[in-house]
């Protein structure tokens, strides 16, 4: 039986989003507390801050891609969900403001020559994904934990599955 890349620190991970996310889903109440506004600050960073990191996993599928034609066909169907991530976690926009569309940050670093390296750095940067926003649970509000329990869940099947695209790939 050959390995699938899956490890129980990866499985136990998204587990835990899953459940966390659940949890919260019955923790709710007044989120601004007497305080005012703080939590909608706080709020607005972290989707401000998952929006910007989405594009930048946005753009490094793109240049894997490019780099590597063979895995484009299963990279698309992973790239699109992390660009509907990307529109589920933007913060709502007030009436009047202007939409602030930036050009998305350019990756950094060069694409790995190898198309299994390339494919498994991908993997790699789901699973920080996943970690960070399994991370930000404890911090955000009822309805943003929910979302970002539900993109971490994701984050983490899409580790999986580019680790298996890796084992595919031929060199």
């Amino acid at each position: 039986m050959r390995r699938t890349g899956t490890t129980r620190r990866g499985a136990l991970t998204a587990t835990g989003a899953l459940a966390l996310g659940a949890v919260l889903t019955g923790c709710g109440g007044d989120d601004e507390g007497a305080g005012g506004k703080k939590p909608a600050k706080a709020e607005k960073a972290l989707r401000e801050k998952a929006v910007r990191d989405g594009a930048l996993l946005l753009a490094r599928y793109d240049l894997v891609a490019e780099a590597h034609p063979a895995t484009a066909a299963g990279l698309v169907p992973l790239r699109a969900a992390v660009a509907e991530h990307g529109k589920a976690l933007a913060p709502p926009r007030a009436k009047g403001e202007p939409k602030g569309d930036k050009a998305p940050p350019a990756p950094a670093g060069p694409v790995s020559a190898d198309p299994k390296a390339a494919v498994r750095e991908l993997a790699a940067a789901e699973r920080r994904r996943s970690d960070a926003y399994t991370k930000a649970l404890l911090t955000a509000g009822p309805e943003l934990a929910r979302l970002l329990a539900s993109v971490a869940a994701a984050a983490a099947a899409h580790a999986y599955l580019l680790t298996e695209l890796a084992e595919e790939t031929a060199v």
